[in-house]
């Protein structure tokens, strides 16, 4: 197993990655908490596990991601607005490194796409194709990999939208999770007859 991190930190902060009309940028503290926290007690995030949290509470973990060396944050922009929260990681300093071997250019994800005023249909498979090609272009990420709630069956259709092979489900202590992958050239090729059809709102 590969121990040494290779985490990269895009230049979010002072070059702003864009993706058609979304721009990545490196989370911002305590500027970008409430926002953050105002989504997490929210209903729909049950799955992020962050609802019973202060936003203090919240402060507190996202400083330490920051600050960990081997995971960023990322605020997701789409019209001025914050709009979603990617989380990328090391997998060989995460916990998900017990349940398989991790590679060099593997890079974990998590994505948090927030309540939007109005729905767009295709919007947040767009979102989350732009985290891909973040992730494999400025991030260069070789496999990426995710382990989502087995349950969370709507994070489950984006996956496979973007290529990802599941593998198996592993036990966390607060969660089954669904342990799946995906190179760039899995992701090319799922995307491929839909790239021209995607929608950019």
């Amino acid at each position: 197993m590969r121990t040494e991190a290779m985490h990269r930190r895009a230049d979010a902060a002072t070059s702003p990655y864009r993706d058609h009309d979304f721009v990545f940028r490196l989370l911002q503290i305590p500027d970008d908490i409430p926002t953050l926290h105002n989504w997490f007690v929210q209903q729909r995030a049950a799955f992020w596990l962050l609802q019973d949290k202060t936003e203090d509470e919240v402060r507190r973990i996202y400083q330490d991601m920051m600050d960990s060396g081997h995971a960023t944050a990322y605020m997701g922009w789409y019209q001025g607005r914050p709009t979603f929260l990617a989380e990328c990681y090391d997998p060989a300093h995460d916990r998900i490194r017990q349940f398989y071997d991790v590679q060099a250019g593997d890079l974990g994800m998590h994505i948090f796409v927030g309540p939007r005023r109005e729905h767009v249909s295709g919007f947040s498979r767009a979102v989350f194709h732009a985290l891909m090609r973040f992730m494999f272009t400025h991030l260069e990420a070789q496999r990426i990999v995710v382990e989502p709630d087995a349950n969370n069956h709507r994070i489950h259709a984006l996956n496979r939208s973007a290529g990802f092979v599941y593998d198996r489900n592993v036990v966390f202590p607060e969660k089954i999770a669904s342990l799946a992958f995906c190179t760039r050239r899995d992701f090319e090729s799922a995307t491929a007859a839909i790239i021209n059809e995607e929608v950019h709102p």
